[in-house]
């Protein structure tokens, strides 16, 4: 799979993408990640990418033949149009289900906005879709590319260990995950579960599905009404409720 990021700050971007898992699954051709510097592509001799907003009101906005010179580079470059997602707060907000549906694409290329945003007729001529990482304001749209692209790019084959690394994480399967715990055994008077050391395969597996639900339903209980429960699910969910009442 490939990514592109359109951005003011490449080295910013590249900073955290060259290190960790992520970087050495580019290393090793897992993923193909390009960061893009849009002033490279501004007829501006100073290199500005941005202006003042029609209309008057504080800050500057993007203009928009930088952005849409730097991505036609990137059709050029890759010789297709990848999906184009702009980072925006007033996109739909990126969840596991979303980073799924990215992660089975070819390629995409991530927009990262900065000052007050980008020259509408961007979003209107070239952008696919807008995705926010949550309800707030952060000051460039590169910290939530890299969250995207980290996402996404993880759950590309090969990039962790096992598949298993990442369906029973938190969101994978609509529930929050299990606690976890390595040794040693007791630490400041905590021990391990006794289940957890005893080897019993099933039995782990049916404490680790009731610890998501129990943390499930006391955390971010409106997770559960998008969540795949079976009927012994169910079950143990309404015994907690009982318990909850009767406390």
């Amino acid at each position: 799979m490939r990514i592109d990021i359109l951005t003011l700050f490449p080295a910013m971007c590249e900073a955290v993408l060259c290190e960790s898992i992520i970087g050495r699954a580019r290393k090793s051709g897992l993923v193909d990640i390009v960061c893009h510097d849009i002033r490279d592509y501004t007829t501006d001799k100073h290199r500005r990418v941005d202006d003042y907003t029609y209309g008057g009101g504080s800050g500057m906005v993007m203009q928009a033949e930088p952005i849409y010179e730097c991505f036609k580079a990137v059709c050029s470059i890759t010789g297709k149009r990848p999906h184009l997602i702009y980072m925006s707060p007033q996109g739909k907000v990126l969840d596991q289900a979303v980073a799924i549906r990215f992660s089975k694409m070819e390629s995409i290329a991530i927009l990262c906005g900065h000052y007050e945003g980008v020259d509408e007729r961007i979003i209107e001529e070239i952008v696919d879709e807008e995705i926010s990482v949550g309800d707030f304001v952060l000051t460039g749209g590169e910290l939530p590319a890299l969250c995207l692209a980290d996402a996404v790019a993880r759950m590309l084959p090969g990039v962790l260990a096992s598949e298993e690394s990442f369906i029973n994480e938190s969101h994978f399967n609509g529930l929050l995950e299990y606690p976890q715990y390595t040794r040693p055994p007791e630490y400041h008077g905590r021990v391990v579960p006794e289940v957890l050391q005893n080897g019993h395969h099933a039995k782990i597996e049916e404490w680790r599905r009731q610890q998501s639900l129990l943390r499930t339903f006391k955390r971010r209980p409106e997770l559960l009404k998008k969540a795949e429960l079976s009927k012994k699910d169910i079950a143990f969910l309404q015994e907690m409720k009982k318990d909850c009442i009767n406390e």
